[in-house]
C-alpha cells in the first residue's frame, strides 16, 4: 500500500495548503490529495479554496509527491472541457505528477451556478458524457461532442503533459463502478467497500489503483482529539443525504443528534499506532492499493507530520509492505 497526505481546503487557508504539503514530501508521505468545494461541510470550518489556485502554487512548490483531485465534479459548476484544460496545464506544471480525480458532486457546490440539483441517474449521465469529453481532450486533437447534457464545438488543448493525465473516479456503489470500469485508469471511494472494489477489478481488469481516505485526529492528548473527532459529523448520515443538502447550515442541522461515539468508529484518535493499523486493515482487507490521511485541524497539521514520519508511517510500510 501507499500512504497519502490529504489538503482539506475545507479547514485550511490556502498558503497553509502548500506549506503543508511541502513539509508532508518532506516527511516522507507517497502522495497527495486535495479536496475542490465551493463551501465548507460546516461554517466552523472556515475555509473553502479554489482548488486550482493552489495546484499551481502546489505544482511549483514540491518535487516528487504526486498530486491528485479528490475529487472534482465536471457536471455543472465546472464544463467538462474546461476541467480538461486545467487538469492538463497541472499535469505541464507538475512534470507529469497530477491525476485527476472525478465524481459525480455534490449539491453543496454546484448549486451556486442556479441550474438546480439533478437526480442521481441524471447525475451520473451526466458523469459519464463529461468523462467521455475529458478523455477525448486529452487525447490532443479537436473535439466535437454532442451529448444529451453536454455540447463542445471545437475544443482542443494547446499544452499538454507528456503522458495523458491520470483520472481516477469515485463509485459509491454499483452502477458508479460499472462508470469507473469502463472509464478511469483508477478507483477512488471514502468507504472501504470490498464488493465495490471487487465489481472494479473485475470489469476494469486487476492492477489498477484504489484509492481511499481515512479522517483522523491526532493529538496526544485523547480527549481533546475525540472533542476535534467531532467535525467529521456532517459525514455520519451518508451519501445519500450528503449529496442532497445545500449548505453548511443545512449539514449543521442534519447532524445535530450525531454522538461522539457515532464519528469515533470511523475516525481514529490519539496517538497509538495500532489505532491507525487496525483502520487502514479495513481498507487493506477491501482491496485498496492507496489510503490517505486527513488530520482534523489546520492547526494540528505539523504534529501530525512529525509523528508520522517517525512513527506512523514506518509502522505502515512494515504491516503492509
Amino acid at each position: 500500500m501507499e500512504f497519502g497526505y490529504t489538503l482539506l481546503c475545507e479547514q485550511t487557508p490556502p498558503k497553509q495548503l502548500v506549506t503543508d504539503l511541502v513539509e508532508a514530501e518532506d516527511a516522507g508521505f507517497s502522495y497527495s490529495v486535495i479536496s475542490d468545494h465551493y463551501f465548507p461541510w460546516l461554517e466552523e470550518m472556515g475555509h473553502s479554496a479554489y482548488t486550482w489556485s493552489v495546484l499551481g502554487a502546489l505544482a511549483q512548490a514540491t518535487d516528487r509527491i504526486p498530486l491528485m483531485t479528490f475529487v472534482t465534479c465536471p457536471i455543472m459548476r465546472y464544463h467538462p472541457a474546461v476541467v480538461a484544460q486545467k487538469a492538463a496545464t497541472v499535469g505541464v506544471l507538475s512534470d507529469g505528477r497530477f491525476t485527476l480525480g472525478l465524481g459525480a458532486g455534490e449539491n453543496l457546490n454546484e448549486h451556486v451556478v442556479g441550474r438546480g440539483w439533478p437526480s442521481a441517474d441524471v447525475r451520473h449521465e451526466m458523469f459519464a458524457e463529461a468523462v467521455e469529453i475529458i478523455r477525448a481532450l486529452f487525447g490532443g486533437d479537436y473535439v466535437n461532442y454532442r451529448g444529451r447534457h453536454f455540447d463542445v464545438d471545437s475544443a482542443k488543448l494547446y499544452d499538454l503533459p507528456d503522458e495523458p493525465v491520470r483520472i481516477g473516479m469515485a463509485a459509491s456503489g454499483h452502477r458508479s463502478a460499472h462508470l469507473a470500469a469502463r472509464h478511469a485508469d483508477a478507483l477512488i471511494s471514502d468507504q472501504p467497500l470490498g464488493d465495490v472494489v471487487r465489481l472494479f477489478n473485475n470489469e476494469a481488469g486487476v492492477g489498477k489503483p484504489v484509492y481511499g481516505q481515512i479522517p483522523i485526529a491526532f493529538g496526544d492528548d485523547p480527549e481533546e482529539a475525540r472533542r476535534r473527532a467531532h467535525m467529521w459529523r456532517f459525514s455520519v448520515p451518508g451519501w445519500k443525504v450528503m449529496a442532497e443538502l445545500p449548505g453548511p447550515v443545512n449539514f449543521e442541522a442534519a447532524s445535530e443528534t450525531v454522538r461522539p461515539e457515532d464519528v469515533l468508529k470511523a475516525v481514529p484518535c490519539g496517538n497509538d499506532v495500532e489505532d491507525y493499523i487496525e483502520a487502514v486493515q479495513q481498507w487493506s482487507d477491501a482491496g485498496f492499493t492507496h489510503v490517505s490521511f486527513c488530520q482534523t485541524g489546520a492547526d494540528h497539521q505539523k504534529d501530525f507530520r512529525t509523528w508520522a514520519e517517525y512513527d506512523l508511517l514506518p509502522a505502515l510500510r512494515e504491516r503492509f509492505p
